[in-house]
This record gives C-alpha cells, sequence and structure tokens, in this order.
C-alpha cells in the first residue's frame, strides 16, 4: 500500500513530460527522475511498480506476473536509453554498449507471425507472446518506440530539462521551452531572477 500511495505522489507531482503521450520511450526514460533536495523517484524500483508502469501503458497483460530479474531488465535498458537520449540531445555519439542493447531488445522476438495448429481451425499463424516472453515484448516495443523517435523528424525536439538538478527529459512542444513540467519551469524562472538580484548592484 505504501509503495503504491509513493508511485501515486510521484506522478502527481511530476506528470508525464511533453511528449510522453507520443512516445512511451519517452515516459519510460523518465520513470526515474532527480529532485530538489537530494530527493528522487524510481517508478521501477520493485517488480510491483514496475508491473503498474507496464500495464498504465498497456504493454503487459493484467495476469502476468514480474519477477525482480525482470525489472532489472527494465532498469538496465532504461538507463541505455537514457544514454542513447543524452546523446541525441548533446549531439554526441552514444555509448556502443547502450547502441547495442537498443539494438538487442530490438531483436530479440520474431516479428514474423508463428505456425499454429489445433483441430478446428487447422494451420494458421499467430502472433504469440506467451508469459515467458512478456517482458522481451515490451522492452522491444520500447526499444523500437526509441528508435522511432530518434530517427524521425521529433528527434530535432528531444530535450533534457533545464531546471537542475531534474534531469527527465522532454519534447520541446513550445518555442523554447526546455524544463518538463510547470514545477521545474517555476523553479527555473525563480532561479534565473534571483541570479538577476545577486548580480545587481548595491
Amino acid at each position: 500500500m505504501k509503495e503504491t500511495a509513493v508511485a501515486d505522489a510521484t506522478q502527481a507531482v511530476l506528470p508525464p513530460a511533453p511528449g510522453a503521450d507520443r512516445y512511451r520511450s519517452l515516459d519510460f526514460a523518465d520513470t526515474t527522475a532527480t529532485l530538489p533536495a537530494g530527493q528522487g523517484y524510481d517508478l521501477l524500483a520493485t517488480p510491483g511498480s514496475a508491473m503498474r508502469w507496464l500495464a498504465a501503458q498497456e504493454l503487459t497483460a493484467s495476469d502476468v506476473r514480474l519477477y525482480e530479474v525482470c525489472t532489472l531488465r527494465m532498469r538496465t535498458l532504461r538507463d541505455h536509453i537514457r544514454a542513447v537520449f543524452a546523446a541525441r540531445v548533446d549531439g554526441s555519439a552514444p555509448p556502443e554498449q547502450s547502441l547495442r542493447a537498443v539494438n538487442d531488445a530490438l531483436t530479440a522476438l520474431p516479428t514474423a507471425p508463428l505456425l499454429a495448429w489445433d483441430g478446428p481451425r487447422g494451420p494458421h499463424r499467430v502472433q504469440a507472446h506467451p508469459t515467458d516472453q512478456a517482458v522481451n515484448h515490451a522492452l522491444a516495443t520500447l526499444a523500437a518506440d526509441a528508435a522511432d523517435l530518434l530517427t524521425g523528424p521529433d528527434g530535432e525536439l528531444l530535450a533534457a530539462c533545464g531546471s537542475a538538478p531534474c534531469d527527465r527529459f522532454l519534447l520541446r512542444t513550445h518555442g523554447r521551452r526546455h524544463w518538463c513540467s510547470t514545477r521545474c519551469g517555476d523553479r527555473a524562472r525563480a532561479a534565473r531572477a534571483y541570479a538577476r538580484r545577486s548580480r545587481a548592484p548595491e
């Protein structure tokens, strides 16, 4: 119960960043964040919280049970996607291991429908994602979404939140906006106003 309350409170404080409604990989990258005063959160910290995030994104069935090893795989891919996003924002090359991790996730599942056979229907093709492949399916979907974002026109809009210490990503949807939430925007404006006052002559 406590874990759910913490996750829900965090979501209320920091709503999805601009662009997260169009790219699930952006929301995935932002499931962890650094907040002021040494605070932070991780919506994939436990199997339960990771399961809730996957279910909210419609990336898995409600009856799939996650284990810590699955949650660790999710956090690992998230770190690699964040590294690739950061490289895109900085205009630099991503770490080779991060690029390889995204590609490994992309190719973890066969793309061709499988051949199935039963009495009433006979031979037919199915796109099966059994329970033991649920996480592979989710990670492949997120990796493909990240690749689409990075290689499409919206890749030019990818930015890091400009309100320290927040380290979330966003798409710049309004001019030069570089913050992920109203809260971060207010903090950035307050910091600029304080800096101007500090530089003003006595």
